[in-house]
């Protein structure tokens, strides 16, 4: 199995070689870690080298702009043909603090978003409290990519995957309190639907105050098997065939 979007740096995990091999043992084959500020891009860049079973993805968050410049961005279209580099991101828009600043989101969204069209890069896309204006960006980029952690609703869903936008799915969907995410997975077809930790952050219902982990994924697919009343090897070799579909592993 693939998990499309985690954060596995030192940062969060002592051991990261451990770690691996955990995730390695869980039938997890394929990582996505994905960057947010330039100190983690640097390490995506390191741990793709180290790692067989990773992959990065590299870009700015919404909430770690402060010290973005074009300078930043410069680097970044320096190094999205690196090998292993599957896809720009963590990039999107975040609208949940009150003191947030939305032209300045919106603009380096639009600057990445003019790297994703020129190199034909996929996206994965956080989305947080803006989920209008983050489509209606997107929308007018020729991009491909994964909606990270979706949180909208099934009509919202429905529109992404018109324009052949996949639907991140994590953790989140085992809580008793996630009905609206069970009907949009009820709703979408499974080729749209990508497996996703966002490790650290967001573990599975079993392991709620234990830090995440990609080793988890099997738990997301056994979810998603009962809400689609399908068995978890379909759904493993269908999200599986979606991610490769996406991303250049």
């Amino acid at each position: 199995m693939v998990d499309t979007h985690c954060h596995i740096f030192l940062e969060y995990y002592e051991d990261i070689s451990k770690t691996i091999d955990e995730i390695l043992k869980s039938g997890v084959n394929k990582i996505i870690v994905n960057g947010c500020d330039m100190k983690s891009n640097l390490e995506v860049l390191d741990l793709i080298k180290k790692y067989d079973c990773v992959y990065g993805a590299i870009g700015f968050h919404p909430t770690e702009l402060s010290l973005v410049t074009e300078e930043d961005i410069i680097w970044l279209e320096k190094h999205l043909n690196d090998d292993k580099i599957v896809a720009i991101g963590e990039i999107g828009l975040d609208y949940h603090y009150d003191d947030t600043d939305k032209n300045k989101q919106q603009k380096w969204l639009k600057r990445q978003l003019e790297l994703a069209e020129k190199y034909k890069k996929p996206i994965i896309v956080h989305s947080r409290d803006a989920i209008q204006d983050t489509f209606d960006i997107l929308t007018k980029y020729n991009v491909r990519g994964s909606i990270h952690c979706y949180s909208g609703s099934v009509e919202m869903a429905r529109e992404f995957v018109k324009k052949g936008y996949y639907i991140g799915v994590g953790g989140t969907i085992t809580y008793s309190n996630s009905k609206r995410l069970a009907e949009v997975i009820k709703d979408i077809d499974l080729s749209y639907i990508l497996l996703e930790t966002d490790s650290p952050y967001l573990p599975p219902e079993g392991k709620r105050g234990e830090k995440n982990t990609p080793a988890n994924i099997p738990l997301i697919a056994k979810k998603i098997a009962e809400i689609k009343e399908i068995s978890v090897s379909e759904v493993e070799k269908i999200t599986n065939r979606n991610a490769s579909s996406l991303f250049d592993f």
